[in-house]
């Protein structure tokens, strides 16, 4: 396992693990790497420190007490409009029904009548939200994407 730090076009950075440097890059071909924070699908490794393991002798040496500066919280929003993104996902999450790849299908059949009227959101392919805009259906892209595993 390897760990890197990443950042997004938006600099947004975050720390992710993956089975090995090939894996990264295969899953970053693949889009299934993007920004924990905003869902840009353009990341990149950023500059990091290596983790070195001490030498064995070293475990039973008291370490040098130093004062180091408390690293970031990465599951913080970084400024205002980053936390204005994580409560709208928030808010989104508690009062709609995640319907996944079947946005589409269920936002079709909601307008026609076939199934209740409520929230939703999920996942649809651009040709997709084209077409429920060109049928008159009210659709709106998120600024986040749905939690989800990738590996």
């Amino acid at each position: 396992m390897i760990q890197y730090t990443l950042k997004c076009a938006q600099d947004h950075r975050f720390d992710s693990w993956f089975q090995s440097a090939d894996a990264f890059d295969k899953l970053k071909s693949a889009g299934m790497v993007s920004c924990a924070v905003c869902g840009d699908p353009h990341v990149e490794k950023a500059i990091m420190a290596p983790r070195v393991r001490p030498a064995r002798n070293a475990a039973t040496a008291p370490a040098p007490q130093t004062e180091q500066p408390a690293a970031p919280s990465l599951s913080a929003p970084a400024n205002e409009m980053e936390k204005a993104v994580s409560d709208l996902k928030k808010q989104i999450e508690a009062n709609s029904d995640y319907v996944g790849k079947d946005f589409a299908k269920e936002a079709r059949a909601m307008h026609t009548g076939e199934t209740p009227e409520r929230s939703i959101y999920g996942e649809a392919k651009l040709d997709e939200a084209k077409a429920l805009i060109d049928e008159g259906i009210s659709v709106a892209p998120l600024p986040f994407r749905p939690g989800r595993k990738t590996n």
